[in-house]
């Protein structure tokens, strides 16, 4: 495994694995190398500076995992208080609750929940508005 610093034609620095050098070259010519932040793929390898560790070096400090590491984790955060501040969590009902809502047989409100992919679809061929939310529910979250 090799991992690379990687730079976006947006400006965006990320890193990623791979399972070789020519893995990367092979994935990258053939437009499988995209951004992390903006999904872009003109993609080029950044400077790196190889990882050696000095004899007495000092502990490296820990990084605050619970502050946003970019924007878009600032956005994503900011539109998770939006959504659970103005809206109820159903939970795994959610499939149901939608579908009663919009039969007329629940108060229509606004409502957030869990559904499997091919539930979350049968509900849009039927016509209930729905859409996949960007985040895991707080439970499943680490």
């Amino acid at each position: 495994m090799i991992r690379y610093s990687l730079h976006c034609a947006e400006g965006h620095d990320f890193e990623s694995w791979f399972a070789s050098a020519t893995a990367f070259d092979d994935l990258k010519a053939r437009g499988l190398v995209s951004c992390a932040l903006c999904g872009g793929n003109r993609v080029e390898k950044a400077l790196m500076a190889p990882a050696v560790a000095a004899k007495a070096a000092e502990p490296a400090a820990r990084p605050n995992l619970k502050a946003p590491a970019s924007e878009i984790e600032t956005a994503l955060a900011a539109l998770r208080r939006e959504v659970e501040a103005n809206s109820e969590y159903v939970g795994m009902n959610f499939v149901s609750e939608a579908r009663r809502m919009h039969a007329g047989d629940s108060p229509e409100r606004a409502i957030h929940g869990e559904a499997r992919p091919d539930e979350a679809r049968k509900l849009i061929e039927e016509g209930v508005p729905v859409a996949p939310l960007p985040f895991l529910p707080v439970r499943k979250a680490n």
